[in-house]
């Protein structure tokens, strides 16, 4: 490279650091908090503004993928948590595509009026249940888990159902005394849909809940965080953790294990929509569509498959007989504020034994 070009090079550096600065400073005005941001220049003028959920470790190889494919388009990449991003797109920000795990806060985006409609070939092929009013799309079916902790389950019998569970965290509180995690539903808003879910699905939930408590139980925002604890010995089991996140730490940290429980399994829709203040429609177009043909995925391996476009419906992502949980208005039932306040008061009188 001349001399001429390096220079040409850190001024563009420079440049692209500088507008990134700008950039987080005019988000976080917006009055909503970020967990992180990436810009990704493309060759052309148009950027693509994206929100989300996943973290940058899981998306990136799909940016770099989709950018390879469309390499005019930039990418403005910002991940903040579930209800961090509702409160984005209710607040009027800037974004072009909202990807989301807390299924139930997106719809109410879309039953609201904050997202566009879009079609195309792609999304026809998804089956009825995963795709709303053609605003709002699933692209990947993850199941929730437990990540246990091996050692902490030494010469113990491996639940296989809630009530199991339940009887062995009950007759090992020594074992298990502050060292169990789970979502804290107040924070979380995928949190607070697994646990609605459950415990409208599971006659089991409210007796765990209640052993949970017992335990001092560890409330957490997300997963990632729940696994590194398993991982470092601090938790012996993570309870309701995405599976997508826990499969990749299995192949680098030994000890870990994935418990899918046979009684009830959730399975939570990772969805995505164009909100209504989209201004790259034919670019957040391209991308989901990329999505809902790929998922996300770290070259051969489905870290986050796509959908099976038109399979069962009795059928969960990962092969388990449970099916997703729906998207339709049953969604917003817990999300009334009398609702969410009556459950989430009794979910703390459950916890705090």
């Amino acid at each position: 490279m001349c001399v001429v070009d390096f220079a040409r090079s850190l001024r563009v550096a420079a440049g692209a650091a500088f507008l990134a600065v700008l950039a987080v400073g005019a988000v976080s005005a917006q009055g909503f908090e970020i967990e992180g941001r990436r810009l990704y220049p493309g060759t052309g003028e148009v950027v693509l503004r994206v929100i989300s959920t996943a973290d940058l470790e899981v998306f990136e190889p799909f940016v770099l993928r989709f950018q390879a494919a469309n390499p005019g388009i930039g990418i403005d990449y910002v991940t903040a948590s579930s209800a961090e991003l509702n409160r984005a797109i209710r607040g009027g920000a800037a974004f072009d595509l909202a990807l989301s795990s807390a299924m139930d806060l997106q719809f109410t985006l879309a039953n609201d009026g904050l997202a566009q409609s879009y079609r195309s070939t792609v999304t026809d092929s998804l089956p009825d249940w995963a795709r709303w009013r053609d605003q709002l799309f699933a692209f990947t079916a993850e199941p929730a888990v437990i990540v246990m902790n091996e050692a902490a389950f030494e010469r113990l019998e491996v639940p296989r159902t809630r009530a199991e569970l339940v009887t062995v965290l009950r007759d090992n509180p020594g074992r298990f005394a502050g060292r169990v995690g789970t979502y804290d539903p107040h924070t979380s808003g995928l949190g607070y849909l697994f646990a609605t879910q459950e415990a409208r699905a599971s006659d089991a939930y409210w007796r765990l809940t209640e052993v949970m408590g017992r335990l001092d139980a560890r409330l957490y925002c997300c997963s990632a965080q729940m696994i590194d604890d398993v991982a470092s010995g601090q938790l012996a089991l993570a309870y309701n953790v995405l599976g997508s996140y826990a499969a990749q730490r299995l192949d680098g940290d030994e000890g870990l294990a994935v418990l899918v429980l046979e009684d009830f399994a959730n399975v939570m829709l990772r969805t995505a929509l164009i909100p209504a203040t989209a201004v790259e429609i034919e670019a957040a177009g391209r991308m989901l569509d990329a999505l809902l043909r790929e998922g996300l995925s770290q070259g051969a391996e489905p870290v986050l498959p796509p959908l099976r476009a038109g399979g069962p419906e009795e059928s969960g992502a990962d092969g388990s007989p449970f099916g997703p949980i729906r998207l339709g208005p049953a969604l917003m039932v817990y999300l009334d504020r009398l609702n969410r306040e009556s459950f989430l008061a009794a979910w703390d009188a459950a916890m705090e034994q």
